[in-house]
């Protein structure tokens, strides 16, 4: 029999010769070692020139295709291709691992660099954003990451000069980058006219700003900032590819095959070209330069790598040369010396010397050659081409003896015979040709009979035989010379081959893996000496084998390093080298072979590290099959836990379900019962599948964990408490070093570990988002910082964890077989190990992964528990077999028999250790495992006699010990807890079933006892008073399911689940009776009442028999069930049964015949029953859940004082419901602790207590009955209904709108105007006259007899000297975001200044000298704003704005965090909030920011703002969340308020955990929508309702609530920190005694209230904030107010439109004030100087334009409903009014002499008034004919013609008053104008940019200089252009602020301001104008 194991020696790589030069860049440079780094393939290489030796990386596992140098020239980063690639840091000196970082990235990392300190490193992947990351690369942390382009980056750079900035360059773009916070911020570099825009391959940064790049026509490119400053033409003539920076300036180097260098002035120093050197050659084209020094290092596109020496650059060395481009195929090696030869579609044959590692001669072919065969003499060299022929060569010269071409197809395997006399050639044309070689290769013969593609060949060693393989796997031999097949395989027995090169045989089945009938193995070769075989395949795997070998799925060794197929491997003819060749990479790999003696010596060399999984199945191959599995242990591998249905997924099923049941939903709904339980006691420990999970803590008391609870146990008291916040079956336990936490893992989807405080119990960390399925074992480190945890993923990940703060450090995939235990050592907490299936393994940190190297033993077997010794690297593991191995460092020294059978357990003393196993033996031993000191056998016998418990068998297997307190602490199998005195003596503490599933409960019917009967085949008994402990405990034959007690208590009856059932007696279990006559199981069994004198007894065979028990006979059987019975109950005369079944069904049955009943549903509820454990039914139809397809409800109990219903069902809840339960999804109270199905409750005969047992977590769990008056119990253990109240939240408008306000994107704004038509800059210009009569217009002779061209605008009121306009600079606002924001206005500085916003940005009012400043850095509006109230951030605000998706590109939300004095931005947070940002609140250290998004979900998500790290985030509702805010005085507690909803949070570690408010405390409470929060001391909250009520809660239970604290919805609740008095604001009509402004004490008792004194009806008050004396308001109205505490005396700052859009803007002739009139129905008169409002008049209905008289003395104002209304200025008194139209004026107009007034309309009309014919308005005319609606109109100068702007995107023009069309465009262009608005007219096609598919340039104005025109359009923009552009696409300024839709902007007189009016945000923005110099 042929070894099965993998063979004993070993390869090494040694040489790897060629470069990646191909679609790679960059990649080559000097290390400070001054070696060369560099790639190939999936090899990181580091060439020494001087010794000229290699050293190799080996980390990746596929093809590296970008290389960053660090500073300090040691470490290397690579990045590689792949599904999911990595990155890895690496030294190039010792060519380890230093980090890791991965799970970003997708595709491959096209680049990589570090920045100046080498701390940060980027990369940019190849997934079709072309993702940029920036990584803290030593904590394998991602900082920030962006979507990078749409197309390709090629190159990516740090600027050295400036921190935080970055430039990347790819196809057509460079991009500026700026790092803040979390978010990555691109500028596009503009070409503008210097350059034209195309693709950047690479790039440099330089000094002040500036960039180089070089360009793909040869050009570099300069930029300044983000602007192209000059060209250097034709650097080289092709593209750049490479430009490398030093201390003496720039190399580049391009596709012409020149390296250039410059100085540090980009000033060239010389020119380089490799092409015209000796060694240079036509098509040469530079890939990478380095120049260093005087040296440089260039490498080429066809895998070579010159060094060239500065002052000698005629003469470069050639140091590396590899094949180039194209596939490689052909290798032979040489018979007699140490060559090879290889061939390769790049056509040129090759010769390495591999002893010199060099190529010593190479040679063009015609064609690409496809293999290669060397004759036995070593004289000739073949090779096979493609193209079908085949060419011999002499080795010597490389001369020609033969070409011959007798196939088509391409030659793909040659050989010469043994005997040197014949060649074979086999093609792919399915035939072997034979030619004899001595005839000058004449053919001799042809093997046919294969019918595929011919693939390897072999002769044999006498040459009379060919063995050829075929490309569908057949095996065919020939006769040779002949070509004759042999069919007789007996002849073939004896044949010795010469060689074995092929891939099917016996002698090679074991290269193929066991079950599959792949190709991928390329290539195999024997060394028939050493007896071992190399094969190379497709996946880049070369892998030693022994040969023969026989068995398929034979054990062997692999290497990597080829990055996709291997194509070819050979020995070397003395069998010390394997040459391997690479399809793809080209590249050939040199391996040493190290035969079995020598690598015995080179056990110290530590094997060579890799981070492939050199551990997936096939290769730890080291060993054979392993020997048979402990059955315990085999049991415990095959356990999955997976679930049907996930907890977490419950939200979305539950949110599903609603909608069906929508109508049911709306019905009023019993409340849930008054009592409550609480649990007291469990019996049971989970000790079948786990390990090691039981401790003692820092006070004595016993931690372990059983079902989804942590127990903590005091023996003294024989009480427990327990740690509820886990949802599903815990796995594990570990106890920190310190005993006070504890960590546990749990079965889950996104399985989660707690930390928690044995004390408190409360969580300290929760860790989750890594582990899929479950967490199977958990370990702390010895500083108690770190935590390693192992999930049940197929992979088993590893994860090492800070957990206080949450973070992963690392993580790694652990192995495919089950793991059953990790350790941290506690000397170097950067190691650890892992031990399970056939694994041990020793990991070591790197960055964000974990390198891990097997133990080195002869055959790995499953290590059951592993514990460090007393030194780092001592190692002490248990196996399976029951020894205990000793390792040191990574190398087993010697085993131990410890036990019989596996070692489960084993524990570390000061002076030596502890182990357990399944023999039931506890043993001592020294520190050195030499001597057992002592045993302690687990024994009845010994059992002391305060145990609480009995032990089941002696010598149960032990899964757990622990050591404490002068005991032995002992878990075992069969789920009980022992003390182990170290003298003898044990006592048992805990115990519950073993495994198997519990489902049969009954209590005693007057005795506070119960009896459980389990698959276990047991039948116990249990005491229920407070000595908890189980009384008694018999064996059964099988196991049962159902049990129950006889009234009198006296005898007990059982059924068993082989279709029998006994009765023992109650006291002693001995049997009394037992039958036999069903074969399915028994599912339920019951006495009748009173006297108990019938037994019915259910089976799952759908009868139930009745027993008489007297006469122990059958009496009855009940028939005519469908299905399985389930549950059975008797009525109180022991005359009706009511049975369930499987399928739902309800039957009654008269007993003792059995006869079948039918009985009304209202009779049933009137029939007494003596018990109801029934699930059907209509008193009980409201216990099914919503979501009953998944969850069954398995159990119901009804309390004896029937008024409470307690249900179990299959997802581990334990319900209470007000019995009866009518109606459907009735509300409840819920517990969980049990894990998965709840199989059984039961109430005590009193009440007092509830008891359920579990189906899998096998408990026996025991609940304290509170009743109603119990108010001082917590109910945290209690959730309320999954339903919430459906009565909806109440009702309010301005709720309402703000729940369903749609913020608009600016980017994607569409038109606010229906126009219609096509848009002025993509319309087809009709002629002009002049131009159809040739005159080009504009160069008219100077001595015309025409007119001069006039002016296009009068220009009168500007001084003689017109100067153009340059910037504008933003002034001032008005205006104010209250209608739909909140909590906005704070007091900055001691209330000198306050903070306020409006679009999109941040205002702070000096409140002294009424100036504003502005942060201006958003781009899209801000929809919430906070400040941080910690000292040690003073004046730091937060502000979060609309965004578009969540995908971290500029356009998604973002939050700024700024400091209000300098406006500087601290950090920037991108978040993924799709929507927008709607509330943010810093925590009480200011350290952490809380935010709440507008997305579905509407997440809550926690923020390190400085580091601009996320720490946590998570679902907060499904409806919208309005204000979540941090408790004052915490970092980790914040309360969330919205629709329906308020949360209260907890922040443990990264993850959040929240409670619902609880309402049931006060009666007829219900969930309203909450909209405001506030807090008080010792852990109260309020919130301020829809409804006026504020509700006071404390934790998270509703204790009080303060009815109608305002009259309508609590908008706002402000926390003074200095006092604690809280200031509510609401909406409330001002009356005598109230106000909507409230001023509180701490506890919400008493109140003052305030009189805002703003004249409105109803005040809405929208934020509040409290300084020294004085509250801040802002309201509704888009006012801002200041009251005084002592005399309430009311200020108001701020003023603004309170709804828009704002569409009328008029400016003052002579004065800087300027009017505006707003869809709210006002016209309001502002100061610019004064920097306020003057005046507003109220009109009662929206305003929609609005215009001054030429004099300044009228007002005309056009309304919405057609009407318009002339004021006079000084009087505001009307002086007339008309409506002649029915739809709103769009535009009203003065003519220059103000007699005319012209009123355009939406009803395409515009209308001429006289107004010298006095105050009653009749119109004199208007013009017809207008195609849409009349946008903006003006006047000619003169005041004879009107333009009129439509929007059809057509500009008339028409006669006044006469109304006629002027259509002569000649004549037109004559006219001067008295003012410009129009967006229309060849004057002004150049404001129309190239983006207004969707949207439009709203407005327009030209300045009274003529020279400049502003405009405002649908994007939110101010642009500034020069006037007239009649140019498409002009140049301008653009001025950002508004939201979407401007509506109008006006320059006021002498163009000293620009006014803009907003539409979405009713805001008025003031610009000044800076005018050019003179």
């Amino acid at each position: 029999m042929a070894d099965r194991t993998a063979p004993n020696c070993h390869l090494r790589l040694e040489w790897v010769y060629g470069y990646r030069g191909h679609q790679c860049r960059n990649n080559l440079y000097y290390t400070a070692a001054k070696e060369i780094v560099y790639f190939v393939a999936g090899v990181g290489v580091v060439y020494n020139t001087r010794e000229h030796k290699q050293k190799f990386y080996l980390g990746h596992n596929d093809d590296i295709i970008s290389l960053a140098l660090h500073p300090e020239r040691v470490l290397v980063a690579t990045g590689q291709v792949g599904k999911e690639p990595y990155i890895c840091v690496w030294d190039s000196y010792t060519v380890q691992t230093v980090s890791i970082l991965k799970d970003v990235q997708t595709h491959g990392i096209a680049c990589l660099a570090f920045d100046l300190e080498g701390q940060c490193l980027v990369s940019v992947g190849l997934d079709s954003k072309n993702t940029i990351c920036v990584w803290d690369w030593r904590r394998g942390k991602v900082l920030a990451a962006a979507p990078g382009h749409t197309d390709r980056i090629f190159d990516i750079s740090w600027d050295l000069y400036q921190p935080s900035k970055l430039v990347s360059c790819g196809v057509k773009h460079i991009k500026f980058w700026s790092l803040c916070g979390n978010a990555l911020t691109p500028k596009r570099g503009v070409f503008g006219k210097t350059g034209d825009l195309q693709t950047i391959l690479c790039l440099a940064c330089a000094k002040d700003e500036v960039t180089y790049s070089g360009a793909l026509n040869g050009d570099i490119y300069v930029w300044k900032g983000i602007n192209l400053m000059r060209t250097v033409q034709g650097a080289h003539g092709s593209g750049i590819f490479s430009m490398n920076v030093c201390e003496e300036g720039f190399a580049t180097g391009g596709r012409d095959g020149c390296v250039r260098l410059w100085d540090l002035n980009f000033k060239p120093i010389t020119v380089i070209d490799l092409r015209e050197t000796d060694q240079g050659y036509k098509g040469l084209s530079v890939r990478s330069v380095c120049w260093r020094g005087d040296h440089i290092l260039v490498g080429t596109q066809d895998s070579e790598i010159f060094e060239v020496v500065v002052h000698d650059r005629t003469k470069p060395f050639l140091i590396m040369q590899g094949h180039c481009e194209g596939e490689l195929w052909a290798l032979a090696v040489h018979p007699t010396k140490p060559l090879a030869m290889t061939g390769s579609d790049d056509r040129s044959v090759r010769i390495w010397s591999l002893i010199d590692h060099a190529l010593i001669a190479r040679c063009n072919m015609e064609e690409p050659i496809r293999c290669a065969a060397v004759s036995t003499d070593g004289i000739h060299l073949a090779l096979g081409m493609k193209d079908g022929s085949f060419t011999v060569l002499r080795v010597r010269d490389m001369t020609e003896v033969v070409h011959i071409k007798d196939r088509k197809e391409a030659i793909h395997e040659l050989k010469y015979s043994a005997d040197g006399a014949h060649l074979a050639v086999g093609s792919n044309d399915n035939s072997v040709d034979i030619y004899g070689v001595v005839q000058r290769y004449k053919k001799v013969g042809e093997c046919v009979g294969s019918n595929s593609f011919i693939t390897h060949m072999d002769w044999s060693t006498d040459s009379k035989y060919l063995q050829i393989n075929d490309g569908s796997g057949r095996r065919l031999f020939y006769r040779m010379p002949s070509g004759k097949e042999v069919t007789n395989r007996e002849e073939l027995k004896l044949v010795q081959w010469a060689s074995w090169t092929c891939v099917l045989g016996p002698e090679v089945n074991g290269i193929w893996p066991k079950y599959s009938d792949i190709n991928d193995i390329n290539s195999v070769d024997a060394n028939f000496n050493n007896q071992v075989l190399v094969t190379a395949d497709d996946y880049g795997l070369v892998k030693l084998l022994r040969y023969p070998c026989v068995k398929k799925g034979a054990k062997f060794k692999k290497y990597l390093g080829h990055s996709a197929h291997i194509t070819n491997a050979r020995w070397s003819h003395d069998y010390q080298w394997v040459i391997t060749i690479g399809g793809a990479d080209h590249s050939v790999f040199q391996w040493k072979f190290v035969p079995e003696r020598k690598s015995k010596e080179a056990v110290h060399i530590a094997p060579q590290e890799t981070l492939a999984d050199s551990n997936s199945e096939e290769s730890d191959s080291d060993q054979s099959d392993v020997p048979e599995m402990d059955s315990e242990i085999e049991q415990e591998t095959q356990l999955t836990y997976r679930r049907q249905v996930y907890k977490e997924d419950l939200p979305q099923l539950k949110e599903q379900c609603k909608e069906k049941h929508r109508a049911t939903a709306m019905k009023k709904k019993e409340r849930p019962p008054g009592s409550g339980v609480k649990l007291h006691f469990i019996h049971g420990y989970r000790g079948y599948d786990c390990r090691s999970n039981l401790f003692y803590t820092q006070t004595g008391e016993i931690v372990y964990h059983v079902a989804a609870i942590g127990v903590v146990y005091n023996r003294q008291q024989n009480t427990q408490r327990f740690y509820m916040g886990h949802d599903d079956d815990i796995l594990c336990l570990a106890i920190h070093p310190l005993k006070d936490f504890v960590a546990t893992g749990q079965v889950g989807r996104d399985s989660s570990i707690h930390i928690w405080d044995t004390e408190t119990l409360k969580p300290m960390s929760v860790l989750r988002g890594f582990h899929q399925l479950g967490v199977c074992a958990l370990d702390f480190s010895a500083d108690g910082k770190r935590l390693a945890s192992v999930g049940l993923d197929d992979n088993h990940t590893i994860v090492l964890w800070d957990w206080r703060k949450g973070e992963k450090l690392s993580a790694m995939r652990g192995s495919k077989d089950k793991i059953f235990v990790v350790k941290i050592n506690p000397y170097l907490p950067d190691k650890l190990i892992t031990a399970g299936v056939k694994h041990m393994k020793f990991w070591h940190k790197a960055g964000g992964g974990l390198i891990g190297r097997k133990g080195n033993m002869g055959k790995t077997e499953t290590m059951m528990c592993a514990v460090y010794g007393w030194s780092e690297e001592m190692v002490f593991s248990g196996t399976c077999t029951g020894d205990i191995c000793i390792w040191r460092d990574m190398f087993l020294m010697k085993t131990v028999k410890a036990h019989d059978g596996p070692v489960f357990s084993v524990h570390a003393l000061e002076k030596g250790f502890v182990t357990g196993g399944k023999d039931g033996i506890v043993a001592l031993w020294d520190d050195t495992f030499e001597r057992c000191l002592k045993t302690y056998a687990i024994k009845r016998a010994v059992l002391a006699p305060g145990s609480k418990g009995l032990l089941l068998e002696d010598n149960p297997s032990i899964r757990a010990i622990s050591l404490g307190h002068g005991h032995i602490l002992v878990g075992t199998k069969n789920g009980e807890i022992l003390e182990v005195d170290k003298s003898g003596p044990i006592t048992l503490l805990v115990q519950g079933h073993m495994e198997g599933e519990v489902w049969g409960l009954a209590t005693h019917p007057h005795l506070p006892l119960c009896a459980t009967v389990s698959d276990d085949k047991t039948l116990r008994i249990w005491d229920l008073s407070p000595s908890h402990c189980m009384l008694a405990v018999r064996k059964l034959r099988k196991g049962g399911r159902c049990c129950c007690f006889s009234p009198d208590g006296k005898a007990l009856a059982v059924g068993l689940n082989d279709g029998s059932f006994l009765i023992v007696n109650a006291d002693t279990l001995e049997d009394l009776v037992s039958f036999h006559h069903r074969k399915d199981i028994i599912s339920d069994i019951r006495f009748s009442p009173g006297a108990g004198k019938y037994l019915a007894v259910a089976s799952g065979d759908t009868f139930v028999d009745i027993y008489n028990v007297m006469s122990s006979k059958r009496v009855g059987v009940c028939k005519g069930c469908l299905n399985y019975i389930t549950h059975l109950d008797w009525d109180k005369r022991g005359k009706l049964l009511q049975v369930n079944t499987g399928a739902k069904e309800q039957f009654f049955f008269e007993a003792p015949r059995g006869k079948r009943q039918t009985i009304p549903a209202t009779e049933v509820e009137k029939i007494d029953w003596s018990t109801w454990t029934c699930v059907l039914g209509t008193s009980v139809e409201g216990i099914w859940p919503l979501i009953n397809e998944v969850t069954e409800v398995t159990a119901a109990c009804l309390s004896n004082d029937r008024k409470v219903l307690a249900t179990g069902d299959d997802l581990g809840y334990v319900k209470l419901f007000r019995y009866p339960v009518k109606g459907k999804y009735a509300k409840f109270k819920r517990y969980v602790a049990h894990s998965t199905h709840v199989t059984n409750v039961r109430w005590t005969h009193d009440d007092s207590l509830l008891v359920t047992v579990g189906g899998g977590d096998t408990c026996l769990m025991i609940w304290a009955h509170e009743l109603e008056g119990h108010r001082e119990f917590k109910q945290c253990d209690s959730e309320e209904s999954d339903i919430e109240s459906e009565d909806d939240g109440g009702y309010d408008s301005d709720v309402t709108r703000e729940n369903e306000i749609n913020y608009t994107i600016k980017a994607l704004s569409t038109n606010m105007r229906p126009m219609t038509g096509v848009k002025p800059h993509l319309q087809l210009k009709e002629p002009s006259v002049d131009e159809r009569q040739g005159v080009v217009r504009g160069s008219r002779p100077p001595v015309s007899r025409a007119l001069p061209q006039p002016e296009k605008l009068q220009t009168n009121n500007v001084g003689k000297k017109k100067r153009p306009i340059e910037d504008l600079v933003l002034e001032l606002v008005f205006g104010y975001r209250g209608n739909d924001c909140r909590n906005n206005v704070h007091y900055l500085n001691e209330g000198a200044d306050i903070i306020y916003h409006t679009a999109s940005v941040g205002i702070v009012l000096n409140l002294t000298t009424s100036c504003q400043s502005f942060y201006a850095e958003h781009s899209d509006d801000i929809l919430c704003l906070t400040i941080n109230q910690h000292p040690k951030f003073p004046n730091v605000v937060a502000t979060g704005q609309v965004g578009d998706t969540g995908d971290m590109s500029a356009t998604s939300p973002s939050i700024h965090v700024w400091d209000a004095m300098t406006k500087q931005t601290l950090s920037v947070l991108r978040c993924f909030h799709s929507g927008g940002v709607c509330s943010v609140s810093f925590s009480a250290t200011g350290k952490l920011l809380l935010s709440v998004g507008l997305d579905p979900e509407h997440t809550v998500t926690i923020w390190k703002w400085q580091e601009g790290a996320k720490i946590a985030s998570r679902v907060g509702h499904t409806q919208r969340i309005f204000v979540a805010e941090f408790r004052p005085d915490s970092d980790t507690l914040f309360v969330s308020v919205g629709i329906k909803h308020v949360r209260f949070w907890t922040l443990a570690g990264r993850a959040l955990l929240s409670k619902k408010g609880v309402l049931s405390s006060i009666e007829d409470a219900r969930m309203q929508t909450m909209l405001s929060v506030a807090f008080g001391a010792n852990n109260l909250t309020f919130t301020g309702t829809i409804s006026g009520d504020v509700c006071v809660w404390k934790e998270h239970i509703l204790v009080r609530i303060v009815a109608k604290a305002h009259t309508g919805p609590v908008f706002t609740m402000y926390t003074t920190l200095r006092d604690g008095l809280i200031v509510t604001g609401g909406k409330e009509r001002p009356s005598k005694e109230g106000g909507a402004l409230k001023l509180w004490d701490q506890e919400l008792k008493r109140c003052r209230a305030f009189r805002l004194e703003t004249g409105q009806v109803i005040d809405c008050v929208r934020s509040v904030c409290r300084g020294k004396g004085k509250i801040l308001v802002g309201t509704r109205n888009a006012e801002i107010i200041e009251v005084g505490e002592k005399n309430a005396a009311c200020n108001i700052l701020v003023n603004g439109h309170m709804d828009g859009p704002i569409w009328g803007l008029g400016t003052h002739p002579s004065r800087d004030v300027f009017l505006s009139a707003a869809e709210d129905g006002t016209v309001r008169l502002w100061d610019i100087p004064e920097k306020k409002m003057l005046n507003k008049v109220n009109l009662g209905h929206p305003a929609r334009t609005i215009s001054y008289s030429p004099e300044g003395d009228m007002v005309a104002i056009g309304m919405k409903n057609g009407e318009f209304i002339i004021l006079l200025v000084a009087s505001l008194k009307i002086w007339g009014k008309k409506r002649d139209r029915r739809s709103p004026i769009q535009d009203i107009r003065f003519s220059p002499n103000s007699r005319y007034l012209a009123v355009g309309s939406t009803e395409s009309a515009v209308d001429f008034y006289d107004l010298t014919l006095g105050p009653q308005l009749n119109r004199i005319n208007c013009c017809r004919d207008i195609p849409s609606f009349v946008m903006q109109m003006d006047f000619s100068a003169d005041g004879a013609y009107v333009q009129i702007s439509t929007g059809a995107y057509k500009r008339l023009v028409y006669e006044v008053p006469s109304g006629k069309q002027v259509t002569e465009q000649s004549h037109i262009d004559r006219i001067t104008w008295a003012t410009w608005t129009s967006v229309l007219g060849d004057e002004v096609i150049g404001i129309w940019s190239r983006n207004t598919d969707k949207a439009d340039v709203t407005c327009a104005c030209v300045s009274h200089s003529g020279l400049n025109i502003v405009t405002g359009d649908d994007f939110g923009m101010v642009k500034l252009f020069d006037f007239p552009c009649p140019e498409k696409f002009a140049k301008h300024k653009r001025f950002l602020g508004h939201s979407a839709h401007l509506t109008n902007v006006r320059f006021t007189n002498g163009d000293r301001f620009v006014v803009s009016a907003g539409g979405d945000d009713r805001s008025l923005f003031v610009w000044r104008c800076v005018h050019a110099p003179h």
